[in-house]
């Protein structure tokens, strides 16, 4: 077989691959229901420990479960752990958005709600919008989300 045939046939299956791979705002509420599950479950300490475990389950392409606590402290975080136990309160998005301020203040006021900031997407390496759904288990909330294109 021709090599050009072999490329073509290579670059439609991974374009199909990435196809059948993409998530939705439904994969973020149900990372986040299946955490908050845990978290109830299991108590604080052992979820977190698990949540924020390399490679873990709370780990989905680019969808990943954080948990903030009202004070801005990350709790746990699925990838990048250099972020757990750090004061985000004070952090700004690229357009001076304050994401982690909003986030403990939406979960102060909500059970559960969608929130959105930019963020770089550690698929794409991009700075993109991201949407949040959070679930409050106080005094934290619980989230993941989906990168807009």
């Amino acid at each position: 077989m021709p090599i050009r045939t072999i490329a073509a046939i290579a670059v439609a299956l991974l374009a199909g691959t990435s196809l059948a791979l993409a998530v939705t705002k439904d994969d973020a509420v149900t990372m986040v229901k299946k955490a908050v599950a845990t978290i109830k479950d299991q108590g604080t300490a052992k979820a977190y420990t698990e949540i924020s475990a390399p490679g873990g389950k709370y780990v989905d392409g680019e969808i990943y479960v954080v948990v903030q606590g009202f004070d801005g402290v990350t709790m746990a975080h699925a990838t990048n752990p250099k972020l757990i136990g750090r004061n985000m309160i004070e952090e700004q998005d690229v357009d001076g958005k304050y994401f982690a301020k909003g986030l403990v203040e939406n979960g102060q006021k909500q059970a559960s709600f969608w929130y959105d900031f930019k963020f770089v997407n550690p698929a794409t390496k991009k700075i993109q919008v991201k949407d949040m759904y959070c679930e409050t288990v106080n005094p934290t909330v619980v989230c993941a989300g989906v990168y807009r294109p």
